[in-house]
């Protein structure tokens, strides 16, 4: 999906990286090395391709002694880059206690690879810049969300179809992730079987969100935009198919195997 940025905060940080950058006499390279990345990298932040990630702004300031100046210019291009109808959603996502989501033939947004995010965006069509940043818009709440510290409760149901979707090494790398994400404690990760049949899940993906207090809020996808579903009968109805599909998925267990047999296919 196309990304919608304020371009000026980008051209900032551009200015701010190039000038530290010029004062030091330093190449793209040298400046890279010196925060322990790529000279492409530095390139691909001077020239707005890419944000920096905030450990890697912050390297940047402690390197160039600009504060926090890079951290708080890089998180608002960050923030600007999302999509304004994804903005309550992330919200809502950071706020949750619990995460319900269902794709019927992609894995899941929060549990994607990088590497199968820019797969699946590139599908899309999409120019370069847009699938780096909304590959990074999507890096953003993972770390938001499922890699935090205190990570809220996510469940994920998939279609078996998803294990077989992608670029064999691509894909190869995305299921043994999911593998590794599926034994952490507040994960679990069950899959539809194919001999499931036709069911009402296959209708759509959808993620149903549980705040703290008991407030529920959902999230459709399509292909021109996300939308937030606050309406309780459309919330009743995200739940019924959400009942659909949990009551046809694997056990966690089966659905592991499921994934390790895949696996074991692109070996």
């Amino acid at each position: 999906m196309p990304i919608h940025i304020r371009e000026h905060w980008v051209s900032d940080l551009r200015e701010i990286l190039r000038k530290q950058r010029a004062a030091k006499r330093l190449t793209q390279d040298q400046a890279g090395a010196a925060i322990n990345v790529s000279g492409s990298l530095i390139a691909a932040f001077e020239c707005g391709r890419l944000v920096p990630q905030p450990d890697t702004a912050e390297r940047l300031d402690a390197f160039f002694g600009t504060g926090d100046e890079i951290r708080r210019t890089a998180e608002t291009a960050r923030e600007d880059a999302q999509a304004p109808w994804l903005r309550p959603w992330t919200d809502n996502e950071k706020r949750a206690v619990l995460l319900r989501t269902f794709e019927p033939n992609l894995i899941p947004g929060l549990l994607q690879t990088e590497a199968y995010s820019r797969a699946v965006l590139r599908g899309t069509r999409l120019p370069d810049e847009a699938v780096e940043r909304t590959t990074q818009v999507r890096k953003d709440r993972q770390a938001a969300t499922v890699d935090r510290v205190d990570p809220p409760m996510l469940t994920a149901v998939l279609g078996e179809a998803a294990l077989h979707c992608g670029p064999p090494d691509v894909l190869k790398e995305q299921l043994d992730h999911l593998v590794d994400v599926g034994h952490r404690p507040r994960v679990q990760i069950r899959v539809v079987p194919r001999s499931a049949g036709l069911h009402g899940g296959l209708s759509g993906a959808f993620v149903l969100a549980t705040l703290p207090g008991g407030v529920r809020a959902g999230y459709l996808d399509d292909q021109l935009r996300g939308r937030v579903v606050t309406d309780v009968d459309d919330l009743h109805g995200l739940e019924l198919a959400w009942d659909i599909v949990s009551g046809l998925a694997l056990p966690v267990d089966q659905s592991r195997d499921l994934i390790v047999k895949a696996v074991e296919e692109h070996d």
